[in-house]
């Protein structure tokens, strides 16, 4: 039975770290959305007229590009799935989050086995560990994060997943290293 792993968190939380450890213990393909989707997603900003890193306060991106990202990555994730392999997914899936029915429509649309397990790992940190993080990390698409602290963490930290039909752990990754013993125990009781 393949399982197919959502890794969510806001960005800065160490996202892509405990995804990577995952699919390496898993041994599961590895789906991040940055890598997939920057690409295409920076070159229909720059068409679309607007800055190419900007993401959290664009409506062009908001509007049109970032369900062609996430739709993309699930799609990826559907091939890998029907040859039998399990996924981890690296996404933040923010937006999709608070919709009850998004995996389960996501699995009748495109097709999932029947029998695929899905889970989805929440990357808990501190507030103030992640805002050091993406003043560390210094990108371009964590400007405005960090340049309007208050407004992006008064939303994007009190995002809760209420996904239906899918297992809901956590991964504490406050520390320097995220507790994967204790998610991957959790993941095979």
């Amino acid at each position: 039975m393949p399982t197919l792993l959502f890794v969510v968190g806001p960005a800065g939380s160490g996202k892509s770290t405990c995804a990577k450890s995952i699919a390496r213990r898993l041994r599961a393909a590895y789906v991040d959305k940055d890598t997939v989707a920057t690409g295409f997603t920076e070159a229909l900003l720059v068409q679309a007229g607007t800055d190419p890193h900007e993401r959290d306060n664009n409506a062009y991106y908001q509007d049109h590009v970032m369900d062609l990202e996430y739709e993309t990555i699930l799609r990826i994730a559907t091939d890998n799935l029907l040859l039998g392999m399990s996924v981890v997914l690296d996404a933040p899936f923010g937006r999709y989050l608070g919709d009850d029915h998004y995996v389960i429509g996501a699995a009748e649309r495109l097709g999932w086995p029947e029998d695929v397990r899905l889970v989805v790992a929440h990357v808990r940190v501190d507030g103030e560990v992640i805002r050091q993080r993406l003043v560390g990390r210094g990108l371009e698409r964590d400007a405005w994060k960090v340049g309007h602290w208050g407004e992006f963490w008064s939303t994007a930290g009190d995002v809760v997943c209420t996904w239906r039909g899918a297992e809901h752990l956590s991964v504490d990754n406050n520390g320097d290293e995220p507790d994967l013993d204790r998610f991957e125990a959790e993941l095979h009781r």
